[in-house]
């Protein structure tokens, strides 16, 4: 296992990546799912195209990612509270 040293470049650079994806995208990070945004931006760092993974092989290792993997739907509080079905 190869172990890359962190340097000042190599951090304020996955900062800015988090940075304009937090500012540009979201707008918002709650403090609750802020360990979900850091692994998408660290994933997102870590296969980029100056490390040689073009869009193909990206999405590739990402749905290698979800394998095996559910998404669930939950119903929001309100939406419980009134009986309804979640169609609005």
């Amino acid at each position: 296992m190869c172990v890359a040293r962190s340097t000042p470049t190599l951090i304020e650079g996955f900062f800015s990546i988090l940075k304009r994806g937090v500012y540009g995208v979201y707008q918002h990070v709650s403090e609750e799912h802020l360990r979900r945004y850091l692994a998408e931006f660290d994933f997102r760092y870590n296969n980029r195209e100056v490390l040689g993974v073009d869009d193909s092989r990206r999405a590739q290792r990402a749905l290698r990612g979800v394998k095996g993997k559910r998404l669930t739907y939950q119903t929001t509080r309100r939406q419980a509270s009134q009986g309804q079905s979640g169609t609005a």
